[in-house]
C-alpha cells in the first residue's frame, strides 16, 4: 500500500489529481533512497509499474484483469487503458502521461498558453465554415493583452478561414497565430478588418475572473456575482494568494451586504479540495468546523487503513471557519453550470445542498463524483505518471448521485447558445439573465440589445490546443508507494 503522514490538507478535483489526504492533514511522500536514473528502461517496466500502483490504490482495483493475461510490451497508454474499468460509463477520468511534470503543472495553472477559452460552432448553412467564440480569456495572458475579450469571434487562423476539416491543424500547435476576427450583421457572421497576432506565454492563470455587486433597491435585491475559473490556492510564490483573493471578494459581499449570490462555473472543470472547502466555507448558511462538507470512500484496503489509522471519521471533511461567510444573509445560492462543470465544481454545489437551497442553471455537468491522485515513480526512472481514481465523495447527507455520464441536472435547463457572449455581469447575458429572472427582477425593456444569433455548439469549452479543461479533484503531493 502507499504510507501517508499526517499533515495539513490540500485536495485537488480533477481530470489528474495529485496525493490522497486525511481531514486535515496533507499527505506527504515518504522520501526514499533514489536509484540510478541513467538506466534505461522498457516498457515491460513502465507497465509492470502502472500495474503495482493501480492494484494497490485504484477504486475498482479488484475489476482488473490479472497480470498474468496482460502484454506488457504494449506501449503504457495502451496498456493503461486494459486497466480502466467501463471507461465510457464509469471511469472516464483516469488516464496516464509520459511527462509527468508538464501536467503537474497545468494542474497547479501554470502553462504555455495564448490564453482563450472557446466554443467551436458552425456559421452556415452547409456545415462547413466554423468560428470559434470566445468565452473567456484568461487575465494577464498574451491573448489579453492583445486586447481579446469574451464575445470575440475568430474565423481565421493565419489568413485561413476555420473549417471542419483543418480547425484541429490551425489551431492545436502554433506558436504564434494570427487571427481574423468577425463580425454580427443580423444573423450573419462574415471576417472584419481585425486581426491580431499572439504567442504564447507561460502564465499563471487567476481563477477569480470577475466579481461585482449588483444593487436592486426595488427589489430588495444585492446581488453579488463570480466567476471562478479553477480551483487552484495559490502560486508557487505565494501559496495562498488565489484562496485569499476569494476572501476578499466575499469581504466585499458581505461589506455590501450581499443578500443572493450567483456563482458562475461554467468555466470550472475542477482543481484542488483545499479550494473548493475555501469557496463552500464562504458560502454555505449556518456552516463552520464542525459542520460536514463531505465524505470519501476509497476502496477497501484503504477505507480499512484509513479507519484504524485516524479513527472512525477519518473519511469525513469539515467547512472552515471563514469570518467573511455571507451564508447568514443568503436563503439560497445560484450555480450557472456547463458540460464542462466538473469535480470540484460539483463537490461544492453537491456539498451546499444539506445546508441552503442551491438553484443549478444551464447544461448537464460533466458527472465526476470521484476524487483522484496523480502518481510519479518514486525511483524517479523515469516520467511516465498515472491519474488514477482512489474513490468518490458524498455529501453530509450521504448523496453522491451525479457520478454519471449525464452529470447534474440543472435546476432550470438553459442552453447557452446566444453568441457572440456577453460579457460577464451584463444583465442581458444569457444564464445570468436566468438568475435574475427567478429572483423576480425583469430586464431593463430600454435597455439596448446587440444583434445575436443562436448556434450549434460541436465542441464547447476548449482552451488552447484544443484541449478540454481536465475534470479534476485532486489531493495535495504525490503518492510514492513504501511499505506500511
Amino acid at each position: 500500500m502507499y504510507h501517508f503522514r499526517k499533515l495539513n490538507t490540500y485536495i485537488f478535483l480533477a481530470f489528474v489529481a495529485l496525493l490522497a489526504s486525511c481531514k486535515n492533514k496533507d499527505v506527504e511522500p515518504v522520501v526514499e533512497t533514489a536509484t540510478d536514473t541513467t538506466t534505461l528502461f522498457g516498457n515491460k517496466d513502465v507497465n509492470s509499474w502502472l500495474y503495482e500502483i493501480m492494484n494497490d490504490a485504484y477504486f475498482w482495483y479488484k475489476e482488473m484483469p490479472a497480470e498474468s493475461s496482460l502484454d506488457k510490451s504494449m506501449d503504457p497508454d495502451d496498456f493503461f487503458e486494459k486497466l480502466v474499468y467501463q471507461r465510457q460509463t464509469v471511469d472516464r477520468f483516469s488516464g496516464v502521461t509520459d511527462n509527468i511534470d508538464v501536467l503537474q503543472n497545468e494542474f497547479n495553472g501554470i502553462s504555455k498558453i495564448f490564453g482563450i477559452s472557446y466554443s467551436l460552432s458552425y456559421i452556415d448553412d452547409s456545415k462547413s465554415n466554423i468560428a470559434a467564440f470566445l468565452n473567456y480569456v484568461v487575465k494577464g495572458s498574451p491573448a489579453a493583452a492583445a486586447g481579446l475579450k469574451r464575445g470575440d469571434m475568430i474565423l481565421k487562423v493565419n489568413g485561413t478561414q476555420l473549417t471542419s476539416d483543418n480547425y484541429g491543424a490551425l489551431l492545436g500547435s502554433n506558436e504564434t497565430v494570427t487571427l481574423t476576427l468577425g463580425t454580427l450583421t443580423g444573423t450573419t457572421i462574415t471576417a472584419s478588418n481585425t486581426t491580431l497576432t499572439i504567442t504564447k506565454a507561460e502564465v499563471n492563470e487567476d481563477p477569480v475572473a470577475f466579481s461585482g455587486v449588483i444593487s436592486k433597491p426595488a427589489y430588495g435585491k444585492t446581488i453579488g456575482y463570480l466567476v471562478y475559473t479553477q480551483f487552484v490556492p495559490g502560486t508557487t510564490a505565494d501559496k495562498e494568494k488565489y484562496d485569499n483573493e476569494l476572501r476578499q471578494v466575499f469581504a466585499d459581499f458581505k461589506s455590501k451586504g450581499v443578500n443572493e449570490l450567483v456563482l458562475d462555473l461554467r468555466l470550472n472543470s475542477g482543481g484542488y479540495i483545499s479550494s473548493a472547502e475555501t469557496l463552500a466555507s464562504l458560502i454555505g448558511k449556518n456552516v463552520s468546523s464542525t459542520k460536514i462538507f463531505y465524505t470519501e470512500q476509497w476502496n477497501d484496503k484503504y477505507n480499512a487503513y484509513w479507519n484504524k489509522t485516524n479513527g472512525a471519521n477519518a473519511l469525513k471533511y469539515n467547512f472552515q471557519n471563514e469570518p467573511n461567510n455571507i451564508g447568514s444573509n443568503l436563503s439560497r445560492v445560484f450555480v450557472l453550470t456547463s458540460n464542462a462543470t466538473a469535480s470540484a465544481s460539483e463537490l461544492v454545489i453537491n456539498g451546499l445542498k444539506p445546508y441552503m437551497d442551491v438553484i443549478t442553471i444551464g447544461e448537464h455537468t460533466a458527472g465526476k463524483n470521484l476524487f483522484g491522485s496523480l502518481i510519479n515513480d518514486d525511483q524517479e526512472r523515469w516520467k511516465w505518471g498515472a491519474y488514477i481514481m482512489l474513490g468518490q465523495t458524498a455529501n453530509a447527507n450521504g448523496e453522491s448521485d451525479y457520478g454519471t455520464v449525464n452529470g447534474m441536472t440543472p435546476t432550470y435547463l438553459v442552453e447557452d447558445s446566444a453568441v457572440p457572449y456577453k460579457a460577464f455581469g451584463d444583465e442581458n447575458e444569457t444564464l445570468f439573465r436566468k438568475a435574475l429572472d427567478v429572483m423576480g427582477i425583469p430586464s431593463d425593456i430600454n435597455a439596448r440589445t446587440s444583434a445575436a444569433k443562436k448556434v450549434i455548439s460541436i465542441q464547447k469549452q476548449l482552451r488552447d490546443n484544443l484541449k478540454v479543461s481536465p475534470a479534476l479533484m485532486l489531493k495535495k503531493g504525490l503518492m510514492k508507494p513504501a511499505e506500511l
